[in-house]
């Protein structure tokens, strides 16, 4: 009688963070729902600018239903420092909103001149 054998494969592949830190991903890995291995590039500005350890100390300390929101802005916040690393996303929330005013003044002036034709 032949020896069986129970074979176990891993065909998984490891979160972006951990195969960008060359680790092992663990079934408990942190950053495994938030950065999944085909999604490299979102994970790859998070630790040039917050550090892998600090982003993991984060995500433990926010509530599990908080997770996606928070990696969603660390995200955007490091893209935008590596953008601008003087104003990061505070320059582009400036920019945005002197372009609400200007637009809000020419939609006062377009109302204005509609009313002079009424």
């Amino acid at each position: 009688m032949a020896a069986s054998f129970n074979v176990v494969r891993y065909d998984y592949s490891p979160c972006a963070a951990c195969k960008l830190l060359r680790r092992k991903c663990l079934p408990d890995c942190i950053f495994a729902p938030y950065f999944p291995p085909e999604e490299l590039q979102k994970f790859i500005s998070v630790p040039k600018i917050f550090g892998a350890s600090n982003v993991a100390k984060l995500l433990n300390e926010v509530l599990p239903h908080q997770r996606e929101d928070t990696v969603s802005s660390l995200s955007y916040e490091a893209e935008a420092r590596l953008r601008d690393p003087v104003y990061g996303c505070v320059g582009t929330i400036s920019i945005l909103q002197l372009q609400v005013e200007r637009l809000q003044k020419e939609l006062d002036e377009a109302n204005a001149e509609l009313v002079s034709y009424a």
